[in-house]
């Protein structure tokens, strides 16, 4: 296989370890690789969860499973690491896709306090966020995301794969629709 259509596949597969809404057995799989202080990430989410609502209003609630894997820039977002690690801490008491939305959603806002608040407004249990966040218990979690993703091709975020393969046309509602009908068919 040569080397552009190798950084074109998906190099980790989805799995039931990956956050994701929907089930792996949908007809359509997206994979995106984010980072929480990147304003085009955000901007991509928003656009995905409008495509998802509209894909299963038209095609059903199972056509589409969405999976959301760490991608931190940390060269040029200081926060997104942390932010991820604090993704990380609230899935482990049930609350990554409410946190998630909020990082997305405060993306100028992710140091230190403003997690913890996050948290907090979630009833989480902040002294077990607390200690994640501190003693980086999920550094492991987010590293492997982000090897996964370098990996299948990825240099910056954000990187979406649909059903496994690179999608790398423009970031608009139609040609994203068209890509996943398509690629699902």
């Amino acid at each position: 296989m040569n080397n552009d259509r190798k950084h074109r596949l998906l190099f980790v597969p989805p799995s039931t370890q990956d956050h994701k809404q929907g089930m792996l057995s949908a007809a359509a799989i997206l994979v995106m690789y984010g980072d929480y202080q990147c304003q085009k990430s955000a901007d991509v989410y928003r656009l995905l969860k409008v495509i998802g609502q509209q894909l299963s209003i038209a095609l059903g609630e199972d056509y589409l499973c969405f999976i959301f894997r760490h991608f931190p820039q940390i060269e040029i977002h200081s926060q997104a690491l942390r932010a991820a690690e604090a993704a990380e801490a609230a899935a482990v008491q049930g609350q990554f896709w409410q946190i998630h939305d909020i990082l997305f959603i405060h993306q100028q806002q992710l140091a230190d306090g403003y997690l913890v608040q996050y948290a907090n407004d979630l009833g989480l249990d902040i002294s077990q966020f607390l200690q994640d966040l501190f003693r980086h218990i999920h550094l492991e979690r987010i590293n492997q995301d982000i090897e996964s993703g370098i990996h299948s091709g990825v240099t910056a975020a954000p990187a979406l794969f649909i059903n496994g393969i690179r999608y790398s046309d423009r970031w608009n509602m139609e040609q994203l629709i068209a890509a996943i009908v398509n690629t699902a068919n």
